[in-house]
């Protein structure tokens, strides 16, 4: 694949292209990464967006649910228009407005144990928008086989929480970073967590998670500052407060 900027290209990520820490290295590494994104809701929609505008040259979407009304508070991706369109081609639809460089991959279906590997195949790295726990874990397991680094996210009325999986990559003293695993050691019962429709979720929070999603998939890909490996962030929006949690 030829990863040369065109001149458009050039005058698009101009502002990324004087960045030391990105520049034109970095900006082709952009375009020759491929990210997998599952959901194209609260999580996904500004997450995707911005690795769109960022110019990652492949974005494969992942959801099997259609817009609804509902979804409008944070799902900043899709219109009042396209209530009723599958999510995967309502953000099809953005996203080519965005950046029409951005080739894209839609699978109109939810991950599960049978089709996950073969989904994320091919991916230089997976963001998890679900709302699921079982889905982020069946995403982990998917990614540790697959040797994928996995930016995994979750949000709740005012409180968020992000991290990133990647046990296939060394630390500096030589072991072997977390697993989903070790942060999760024991799953929650199926069911035992609240919804957002049960409890609710503010949009902005979303928004503020899923762009901190593309920001760490950003810094990976271009090789960029430290990621959040080994570390969950937790955000309270109502407070504004951030605290770390270090695990593995």
């Amino acid at each position: 694949m030829n990863n040369a900027l065109s001149s458009a290209e050039i005058e698009r990520y101009a502002r990324h292209l004087v960045i030391r820490d990105v520049g034109g290295p970095g900006q082709q590494k952009l375009k020759a990464a491929h990210v997998a994104v599952i959901g194209a809701g609260g999580l996904g929609a500004p997450c995707l967006l911005y690795l769109a505008a960022a110019g990652v040259g492949t974005l494969t979407i992942i959801d099997d649910d259609a817009v609804s009304l509902s979804n409008l508070q944070r799902q900043i991706i899709h219109p009042t228009e396209r209530i009723g369109d599958a999510k995967v081609e309502s953000a099809s639809v953005a996203l080519q407005a965005v950046n029409p460089h951005v080739v894209l991959i839609k699978h109109q279906l939810r991950l599960s144990p049978d089709n996950a590997t073969d989904l994320l195949k091919g991916a230089d790295m997976v963001v998890d928008g679900s709302d699921s726990f079982e889905t982020r874990a069946d995403a982990a397991v998917a990614c540790e086989a697959l040797k994928i680094p996995l930016v995994t996210g979750a949000v709740s009325v005012w409180e968020g929480s992000l991290t990133v999986i990647a046990p296939h990559r060394i630390k500096p003293g030589g072991s072997n970073y977390p697993r989903f695993t070790d942060l999760y050691p024991t799953p929650p019962a199926p069911g035992s967590l609240p919804t957002c429709s049960e409890v609710g979720v503010i949009g902005a929070l979303t928004g503020m998670l899923g762009t901190m999603q593309a920001m760490e998939v950003i810094k990976l890909i271009t090789g960029a500052g430290e990621p959040l490996l080994g570390r969950l962030l937790l955000v309270n929006a109502l407070t504004m407060r951030f605290e770390e949690i270090a695990y593995g």
